[in-house]
């Protein structure tokens, strides 16, 4: 029986092959695909261009986010590797001007009569403390610099200590609420 089949196969091969549609057929056929693909696509497109934009624009900012956090951390390291014995100087000079500030802000802002830019300056890290730290970075082997960051600490502590005296020359206790001192006048 296999044999017949084969040779009933071999007899009618002609019949089983058939042309499929012809060229023109085809040619139609491609063009609508093509069509199709890129009506879509643009229409995706006018659909979700605002989506995509708003994508963007986050993976941007979080780019440029941890770029600028990574830069400060490495700018925070910087000064103790390339001055690590300025760091024990700025944590005591830092400590003690901190303190020192506590002190003088209890007080009621009317009694220190200091405008806001005077107050601003009494800060530790002012322009000037910014600008010998930058120069630190910048030289750090200069001997100069180094005695001028500590100089800027001394004067600091200096005339806030002054500060403080005449305070409490004038009697005025840090206690002081500003509700009790108007009720005092």
């Amino acid at each position: 029986m296999p044999d017949n089949f084969e040779s009933f196969i071999q007899q009618h091969r002609d019949e089983f092959e058939e042309q499929g549609p012809s060229p023109r057929v085809w040619g139609a056929l491609e063009k609508e695909l093509t069509n199709q693909r890129k009506g879509r696509v643009v229409l995706l497109l006018q659909k979700n261009w605002f989506k995509a934009a708003v994508i963007l624009v986050l993976f941007v900012n979080a780019g440029a986010l941890f770029y600028f956090t990574k830069h400060k951390q490495q700018q925070r390291q910087e000064l103790a590797v390339i001055a690590p014995e300025m760091q024990e100087a700025k944590a005591y000079y830092t400590s003690r001007i901190n303190e020192k500030l506590e002190q003088i802000n209890a007080y009621p802002v009317s009694e220190l009569g200091l405008d806001s830019t005077a107050r601003k300056e009494l800060e530790l890290r002012n322009d000037t403390y910014k600008a010998l730290e930058k120069e630190l970075k910048n030289n750090p082997g200069n001997e100069r610099i180094r005695a001028a960051l500590i100089r800027y600490y001394q004067l600091k502590l200096d005339l806030l200590d002054k500060i403080l005296e005449e305070l409490q020359e004038k009697r005025v206790t840090p206690g002081h609420t500003k509700k009790q001192y108007e009720a005092e006048i």
